[in-house]
C-alpha cells in the first residue's frame, strides 16, 4: 500500500509532509504555548497541525519500511541497509515525538480554551513546557532523519 503510487515510490513523496508540518507543528505550538495574545489567531492551524503532522510522519514512518523491505529483497549490501535502518531509526523516533506534540498541543487548546478555564494556572504553563519538550525533540529528529535520508541519497547510495 504505502510503496508505490502510479510507479513512484511514495516514500519521497510523503516525506516532504511530515518535513514541512512537523516543524510548523513545533513553531505554531510553542507560540501558542508562550504568547497568550496570538492563541485567537493560530489555534485553528495547531489544532489542524496536531491531526496532520503525526498522520503525515506516520505515512512516512510505514511507507520508509515497506521501501526497505523492497531494497532488502533486492540484495542491497549490508553497509546500505545499516545506513538506512539508522534512518529508520530516527523515523520512528520522529514519529513517536510528533504524535506526543500533537496530542499535547491538543491538550493545550483544550486547557486554554472555555471549558478548560476552572483548571488551576500551573496546569497550561506545564502543559505549556510539555509542548516545548516535544517540540524540541521532534525538530531534533525531523532534522536528524532528513539529515540521514539525504545523506544515503545524495551520496550516490541510492
Amino acid at each position: 500500500m504505502f510503496l508505490e503510487i502510479m510507479g513512484l515510490p511514495v516514500h519521497p513523496l510523503v516525506v516532504h509532509a511530515a518535513v514541512v508540518f512537523v516543524p510548523l507543528l513545533v513553531l505554531l505550538s510553542i507560540g501558542y504555548g508562550i504568547l497568550p495574545r496570538f492563541r485567537a489567531r493560530i489555534g485553528w492551524a495547531v489544532a489542524f497541525l496536531a491531526v496532520v503532522a503525526p498522520a503525515s510522519a506516520l505515512f512516512a514512518k510505514l511507507s520508509g519500511e515497506e521501501l526497505l523491505e523492497a531494497l532488502i529483497a533486492k540484495g542491497y549490501p549490508p553497509p546500505i541497509v545499516a545506513q538506512l535502518t539508522e534512518h529508520q531509526g530516527y523515523g520512528d523516533l520522529l514519529f513517536w515525538f510528533a504524535l506526543g506534540l500533537g496530542i499535547v498541543a491538543g491538550l493545550l487548546l483544550y486547557v486554554t480554551s472555555a471549558r478548560g478555564a476552572n483548571l488551576p494556572g500551573w496546569v497550561t504553563l506545564v502543559v505549556t513546557g510539555l509542548v516545548i519538550v516535544l517540540g524540541v525533540l521532534s525538530a531534533v529528529y525531523v532534522y536528524l532523519t532528513g539529515d540521514s535520508g539525504a545523506q544515503v541519497v545524495w551520496n550516490g547510495v541510492l
